[in-house]
């Protein structure tokens, strides 16, 4: 009877394995399938777009631990939370979600995870009392890993918020936020004082951030240097305003006395040549307490364009860039501009090498005034070469640009700046 329920024992143990084997190839997708669950029931999440990218690592991770401690008879006790998993939860805590968004997660997490588990199992070659067996034991073991990791996580959550609280200039953080209130109405000369910047001169607005996956916890005082090292190279009047948002993001102004000719070249000369380069968008200058929270508007209005785009190679995004300003408005709702320019510019919104070329000689060939000469001159290319691109994009849009003009350049400005985002997927 031993050796029988040995073997039984060795034989649900390789159905298990077989079944967390064939999950782990899928394990990319069932993390989305998770996250969209996720995002779905729990607003707090959704509504947290910073931590969006780290939510989706963390869910796949967590996945990925489950099926392999089932895959090769891992007790649980023995599993610690993934790194992606501890680092979300400290996120969280660093953006103010409320701890039971975190807990809600793993549990609602662990609902969309039976069901996945279920049907995988429905679909085994085994015995109906074999897949009973299964299924409870994967039951159990998915039962106790989220109860386990869910405790690692509530106190990487709970440590990171104490600390996080402490560490934080709440002061001075609480009264920049109620400057850039626009409601509010500000006692300049006090609010100076208080946060040791000149509200009444010009300003030049940036937001700053590190990509969220590779940070290493060293990034807020990295970016702290950065900003001191900046503001002497850009030479301004005065020492710059930093304020922290979470650990690889933050707000900062570079203040001046009389506006420079290009401070926004000034700032683009000394990123570029900096390898440690946090990305950068920047806002429009503008003067006093309504220019202050203007250029702060605008820089968040360009980090929107980027982070929408799916970039986070260290890179500068100005507001004053060319229609950088106007695309940042119609990409509110992505999905609706989405729409619009496949609407507009037919299969040329078509995310594909040689379309995303056509589209940019037609760009520059309306911005230059309809003239092929002086496009070719900018994109440095034959004068022919820009007439059958510019002829092809427009059999590629399926009608002629002559009555809707301003509406193919604002189209093509749309993809220009959401890149992908905004296009249509290629067929082939």
């Amino acid at each position: 009877m031993t050796t029988f329920r040995r073997d039984s024992e060795v034989q649900l143990g390789r159905h298990i394995g077989r079944i967390a084997a064939r999950m782990n190839e899928r394990v990319t997708e069932i993390g989305m399938i998770i996250r969209r669950k996720l995002e779905e029931e729990i607003a707090e999440l959704r509504e947290d777009t910073h931590s969006r990218e780290l939510l989706g690592a963390s869910v796949e991770a967590n996945v990925e631990t489950l099926l392999q401690a089932l895959r090769h008879n891992i007790p649980v006790a023995r599993v610690q939370a993934p790194t992606a998993a501890t680092e979300y939860a400290k996120r969280l805590a660093q953006h103010g979600v409320s701890l039971n968004a975190l807990i809600r997660a793993y549990w609602v997490g662990q609902r969309r995870m039976s069901e996945l588990v279920f049907a995988e199992v429905r679909g085994a070659d085994i015995t109906p009392q074999q897949r009973v067996d299964v299924l409870q034991t994967i039951t159990t073991t998915l039962f106790d890993y989220i109860d386990s990791i869910t405790r690692q996580v509530v106190a990487a959550y709970q440590g990171e918020r104490e600390q996080w609280l402490e560490n934080q200039n709440s002061i001075r953080a609480l009264q920049v936020g109620e400057v850039l209130t626009e409601t509010s109405t500000v006692d300049v000369d006090a609010a100076t004082e208080a946060i040791g910047y000149p509200l009444r001169w010009q300003h030049l607005a940036l937001v700053l951030w590190y990509p969220e996956l590779s940070a290493d916890g060293d990034e807020l005082p990295r970016m702290q240097r950065f900003i001191r090292e900046l503001a002497r190279a850009a030479d301004t009047s005065a020492l710059p305003l930093f304020a922290a948002v979470d650990r690889v993001s933050a707000w900062a102004w570079l203040p001046y006395r009389s506006l420079p000719a290009d401070p926004v070249g000034a700032v683009r000369r000394f990123v570029r040549d900096r390898a440690d380069a946090p990305c950068f968008a920047i806002g429009t200058p503008g003067a006093g307490v309504e220019g202050f929270r203007r250029s702060h508007r605008h820089a968040q209005a360009a980090r929107a364009v980027a982070r929408t785009r799916g970039t986070d190679d260290p890179t500068v995004y100005s507001a004053t860039d060319p229609g950088l300003s106007a695309a940042a408005l119609l990409g509110g709702d992505l999905a609706e501009a989405r729409d619009w320019v496949g609407e507009v510019l037919g299969d040329l919104a078509t995310d594909n090498d040689n379309d995303e070329r056509l589209r940019e000689t037609l760009r520059i060939f309306l911005r230059t005034g309809s003239s092929y000469k002086a496009a070719a001159a900018k994109m440095n290319l034959h004068f022919n070469s820009v007439k059958y691109r510019v002829a092809r994009a427009i059999e590629r849009r399926g009608r002629p640009i002559d009555d809707d003009r301003l509406e193919v350049e604002m189209a093509l400005l749309v993809c220009q700046w959401y890149g992908g985002a905004a296009l249509r997927r290629d067929p082939a």
